[in-house]
């Protein structure tokens, strides 16, 4: 038996990345996986060899049509929903706060926050007819503190608006055996790290005490305990994971 037997989830942006790592590993633990994202060969090509506990279905985040119709086809194929990580996000253009153009700051938020909240208010339902589950949304180390020198509000303001939200349903759900954490990454080895600073870490690692980036699977393995009933009385709450480099 693993973690997550008898957990339906959806991961979105699940075709590369982090959300690549939670699709594998939670597959590899039990669970009947939808994995959504914008990139249907990488996606598709991920379920296929997932086997038949995973299916692909392409998906914005941003829309909430879109959102509809990855509950209805999951449900269809696997039943009610009882977990969902709102894994997908961008951090956009990196301009001072004055001049950042307004269609790159509301590209980042209808990603990173609105989409967040689409799939909460689409999934919840499915969960309390399920008579339960655990939401887990991806934020970030900037969702807890200002990025000093590499401004950013849109993906900042974003990631915090994440927390905020996660405490929200926390409690307004809670009653329904509705669980909602939120995990902090700091710095992941993943494709969009790498394109924001390099393969290495550029001079991020010159901040992190424990010297490197972390694996995304290192992230997965916080991510299956949050959605597994190991932690059956965590909720509202933020988990960091950034190799204490917000520690000091």
């Amino acid at each position: 038996m693993g973690r997550l037997s008898g957990k339906v989830a959806i991961i979105t942006g699940a075709a590369q990345g982090m959300g690549e790592s939670h699709a594998k590993t939670f597959v590899e633990e039990g669970a009947k996986v939808i994995l959504t994202d914008i990139n249907d060969t990488a996606g598709q090509a991920l379920a296929d060899s997932l086997g038949e506990n995973a299916m692909f279905i392409h998906h914005d985040v941003t829309s909430y049509e879109g959102w509809q119709n990855v509950l209805r086809e999951g449900e269809a194929r696997f039943g009610t929903v009882n977990v969902l990580v709102n894994n997908a996000g961008v951090i956009g253009k990196l301009a001072n706060t004055i001049e950042l153009e307004p269609d790159d700051y509301h590209f980042v938020c209808n990603i990173n926050q609105t989409g967040v909240f689409y799939g909460m208010q689409v999934v919840i339902p499915s969960m309390q007819k399920a008579g339960g589950g655990s939401i887990v949304n991806v934020s970030s180390i900037a969702g807890m503190l200002a990025n000093y020198g590499s401004p950013n509000i849109a993906y900042v303001g974003s990631k915090f608006a994440v927390r905020g939200m996660t405490k929200q349903v926390a409690v307004e759900f809670g009653p329904q055996n509705i669980r909602c954490n939120s995990i902090h990454p700091g710095y992941i080895n993943t494709p969009m790290m790498a394109a924001a600073t390099d393969a290495e870490g550029g001079e991020a690692l010159s901040m992190i005490p424990l010297g490197r980036l972390a694996d995304p699977r290192e992230v997965s393995n916080l991510a299956i305990f949050l959605a597994s009933d190991e932690s059956s009385y965590i909720s509202g709450m933020e988990h960091v994971i950034d190799g204490a480099m917000t520690a000091g």
